[in-house]
């Protein structure tokens, strides 16, 4: 039964190691060529800011096929946790009611909450990174530097892993 522990521990340990190792961007997944590719996008509405300092937004790119956005906002809101509340009829960024604004104000919610990495705007090829604020009316689209409360979750849940995997050593030590 002990050597049973034992091995469940070093898999629970090794599995924080990788966890805590993939917060802190140790590994990075591979991106297909085409998602690399800079596309130029169109000129966003009047009134807009420029960037400041590598401000970034992730927005719907407007060469996406209606399909492909369609899929991705879908599963934006859906399995990728997208706070998409405000899309909904009544919401602030409702209007105007097309694929292509609802998709980029998805996109760019979960790319926030997603420490703003290149990936987490890649949608399959249907999202692209753009530094002028895609904001309009009264829908305001988060800002990179306003996700410094996601990038502390996860500096959070590194050191919590890390206090769990040193707990489980220190218990290990005292079992043995």
């Amino acid at each position: 039964m002990k050597r049973k522990e034992l091995m469940i521990m070093h898999g629970v340990l090794i599995l924080g190691w990788f966890i805590a190792s993939a917060a802190a961007g140790r590994f990075t997944p591979q991106e297909k060529a085409e998602s690399v590719t800079p596309i130029p996008t169109l000129s966003p509405p009047e009134g807009n800011m420029t960037f400041i300092d590598g401000v970034t937004w992730c927005v719907a790119r407007p060469g996406a096929t209606q399909e492909d956005l369609q899929n991705a906002l879908d599963w934006a809101c859906g399995p990728g946790g997208a706070d998409c509340s405000q899309l909904q009829p009544g919401g602030r960024c409702y209007q105007p009611n097309t694929l292509l604004t609802h998709a980029s104000y998805a996109f760019n919610i979960f790319y926030q909450q997603n420490g703003n990495s290149d990936i987490a705007c890649n949608f399959g090829g249907a999202g692209a990174l753009v530094k002028r604020d895609p904001s309009f009316g009264s829908c305001k689209f988060l800002a990179s530097e306003t996700s410094a409360a996601a990038s502390s979750v996860m500096l959070l849940g590194r050191r919590v892993c890390v206090a769990m995997v040193g707990a489980s050593l220190i218990a290990l030590r005292l079992r043995v």
